[in-house]
């Protein structure tokens, strides 16, 4: 009889961020929100993916962390728009447009890569047969 293989779907996946390839290796090395540094993985300790596909590769990330945090800022500054009933301090606005930016950095910068490697990259697709590479990511670095 056949093995049946779960699948995640692609959302969830992506949640869990792992690889876009097989969706079982997994990009980063710990959670979002840690007292370590992020460290994400060079390849997919399953299907051998590289994630870094070429030289600046990430760099297109930064427009989606940028798209991120203005869609924060301008949230957390109309939830104070609402919740102080109009006050128009200054101060109070930048205050809380820049710690939601600053607390929501590890998001970002987890998310802004994945959603790169998901849905921006073309030519990056989950392959449902892919099968698990013995890898020696020194020697391919």
């Amino acid at each position: 009889m056949e093995e049946v293989k779960y699948e995640l779907s692609e959302f969830k996946a992506a949640w869990q961020a792992k690889c876009p390839r097989c969706r079982i290796g997994h990009v980063y090395q710990g959670p979002a929100y840690g007292l370590k540094v992020q460290k994400m993985n060079s390849h997919c300790e399953y299907c051998g993916l590289r994630y870094e596909r070429e030289p600046g590769y990430f760099y297109g990330a930064m427009y989606v962390t940028y798209a991120f945090s203005i869609a924060e800022m301008v949230t957390a500054c109309m939830a104070t728009y609402i919740l102080t009933g109009n006050d128009s301090s200054f101060i109070l606005y930048a205050t809380v447009a820049i710690m939601s930016v600053v607390l929501m950095s590890p998001f970002n910068y987890r998310y802004s890569r994945i959603i790169l490697m998901y849905w921006l990259t073309p030519g990056l697709r989950y392959d449902p047969n892919v099968k698990k590479k013995e890898v020696d990511v020194k020697a391919s670095a």
